[in-house]
C-alpha cells in the first residue's frame, strides 16, 4: 500500500485555504480544527518531518475522519486528504502497533469461518439480547453490552449467510454478459435479501451470474482501522478467489465494496487493475443494459410511494450519482423526491461510528432531518453500511421513514415471468 511519505507532494499542495471546513461533516458537528482536512494535513506533515508521532492527541484527531472524501471533492487543488489520513493511520499502526480494537477488526475480517460462525451465533444471541423495534427491521439491546450504546439500532445478523444459500440454483447460464457478483460482508451477513434481489434482476435480464464462496471482505473496514496488513491479505485472497473465473464484469451492490475494488485495489499493484477496469456498481450496470427503458415502459402506479435517495460516499466519489436517480424516476411505483444534501455523508465511516458514536449521531441526525423534510415514506440507498446508519438515525429521531436498498424497488417492478 502507498506509504505516508509518498503523499508529501500532495500535503504540500494544501494551501490551508479552509475550503474543507464548508464540507467536512466532522467539522460541522464538532467545530474543531483537528477535525477538518487542513488540520489533518498539518499533522501528517509533522509526522513525516519527525516533529510529532503517535501522541494521544494526534491519534485522536486522525481518528476523527470519516474517510468520506467530501473535502477532496471541494478542494481547489484536489488534495486527497482521506487517502493521506488512511496512510497516516497505517503509519501509526506500523510503528506503534494496532489498538486492541484494530487488532480485533483485522483478526475477524481475515478469518471467514469465524465471521460465518459469528453471523449464526449472532442471530441466535439477538433473540436473547435484543428486542425488535416496531415497524422497522432493526433491533435494540435489552441489556447493556460493552462498547455498544444501548440506544443504537442494530441490524439482525443472518443465520445463513447469502453465499451459503441455495439462491445459486436459480442462476441462469445464458449467452449474455458474464458477471461475477462480489457480495461483500454487509450483504452476505446482514442483508442477504439484497443479494437475492440482484440475482433475480440479472436472471430476468438473461445475464449469467457467478458466485464464489472463496471471496472475503473487501478490506475497507480494515483500511478505516489502519490495519494495512489485513487489507493486503484480504485483497490477495480476493484476487485468488476471483481471478480463475471467466467474467466480463465484477458487479457490486455495496458502495464500499465498489470503492475498494475500483479505487483501493489498483493502488496495490498491477495485478489488481482488472478489478478497476471491470468493476461496475449494479446501478451503473443496469443503466448500461438499458433496464431504465424497460422499466419506463411499464404502466405507472396510481398510488406511487414517495421515495428519496441518499448518496453513499464511495459511489459519489466515483461520480456514480445519476444512475440511481434515473432508475428511481423510471420505476412505475415510485414518486421520487430529492432531499437536501443527499450527497453528504451519513456519519457511519466504517469504524468511525464505533469510536465516535456521539459525533456520528450528530451527523446522522442532520441526515434524518433532511429525510423528514423531504416527506419521503422511504429512503433508498446503495450501501448496506449506510442502511445501518440511516436506520439508527431515523429511529433515534422518531422519523417513520423506512430504509431500503434501491434494488428492492427494481425487483418489485419486474413482471412475475
Amino acid at each position: 500500500m502507498i506509504d505516508l511519505e509518498q503523499y508529501r507532494t500532495w500535503t504540500q499542495a494544501c494551501v490551508k485555504c479552509g475550503a474543507c471546513r464548508a464540507t467536512c461533516p466532522v467539522f460541522k458537528a464538532e467545530n474543531t480544527e483537528g477535525g477538518v482536512a487542513r488540520g489533518k494535513i498539518t499533522l501528517a506533515q509533522a509526522m513525516m518531518d519527525g516533529q510529532v508521532f503517535a501522541e494521544d492527541r494526534l491519534v485522536h484527531d486522525l481518528s476523527q475522519c470519516l474517510l468520506c472524501g467530501s473535502c477532496a471533492n471541494l478542494c481547489p487543488n484536489q488534495v486527497p486528504t482521506h487517502e493521506i489520513v488512511a496512510a497516516a493511520r497505517r503509519e501509526v499502526a506500523r510503528k506503534k502497533g494496532l489498538s486492541g480494537f484494530g487488532k480485533g477488526v483485522a483478526a475477524l475480517l481475515t478469518h471467514k469461518k469465524t465471521m460465518d460462525w459469528m453471523s449464526k451465533s449472532g442471530e441466535l444471541a439477538s433473540r436473547l439480547l435484543c428486542r425488535r423495534i416496531p415497524d422497522t427491521s432493526g433491533l435494540k439491546l435489552r441489556f447493556p453490552v460493552p462498547g455498544i450504546p444501548r440506544e443504537r439500532t442494530l441490524p439482525k445478523p443472518s443465520f445463513t449467510p447469502f453465499l451459503n444459500r441455495e439462491i445459486r440454483q436459480t442462476v441462469s447460464f445464458s449467452t449474455g454478459p458474464k458477471v461475477l457478483f462480489f457480495t461483500g460482508c454487509g450483504i452476505n451477513y446482514l442483508y442477504p435479501e439484497i443479494g437475492a434481489y440482484l440475482v433475480r434482476i440479472l436472471n430476468f435480464m438473461g445475464i449469467h451470474v457467478t458466485l464464489t464462496d472463496e471471496q472475503v471482505c473487501c478490506g475497507l473496514p480494515a483500511l478505516s482501522a489502519g490495519a494495512g496488513n489485513a487489507v493486503d491479505t484480504l485483497a490477495q485472497r480476493n484476487l485468488k478467489a476471483l481471478k480463475p473465473h471467466a467474467f466480463d464484469y465484477v458487479i457490486t451492490a455495496c458502495a464500499s465494496c465498489h470503492g475498494a475494488l475500483a479505487g483501493l485495489y489498483p493502488t496495490l499493484g498491477a495485478d489488481y487493475h482488472v478489478f478497476a477496469d471491470k468493476t461496475r456498481d449494479i446501478m451503473e450496470f443496469l443503466m448500461d443494459m438499458d433496464l431504465v427503458g424497460r422499466l419506463a415502459a411499464l404502466p405507472r402506479s396510481k398510488a406511487p410511494v414517495k421515495v428519496t435517495y441518499h448518496d453513499p460516499c464511495h459511489l459519489r466519489n466515483h461520480g456514480l450519482t445519476q444512475a440511481p436517480r434515473q432508475l428511481l424516476h423510471a420505476l412505475p411505483q415510485i414518486d421520487y423526491v430529492e432531499m437536501t444534501d443527499a450527497a453528504t455523508c451519513c456519519g457511519l465511516g466504517g469504524t468511525f461510528s464505533v469510536h465516535h458514536y456521539e459525533t456520528s449521531q450528530k451527523i446522522g441526525d442532520q441526515k434524518a432531518h433532511h429525510i423528514a423534510q423531504s416527506g419521503a415514506q422511504i429512503v433508498a440507498t446503495a450501501c448496506p453500511g449506510c442502511m445501518i446508519q440511516l436506520r439508527d438515525s431515523l429511529n433515534r429521531q422518531g422519523v417513520p421513514a423506512r430504509v431500503t436498498h434501491l434494488l428492492e424497488f427494481v425487483c418489485q417492478a419486474l413482471p412475475d415471468r
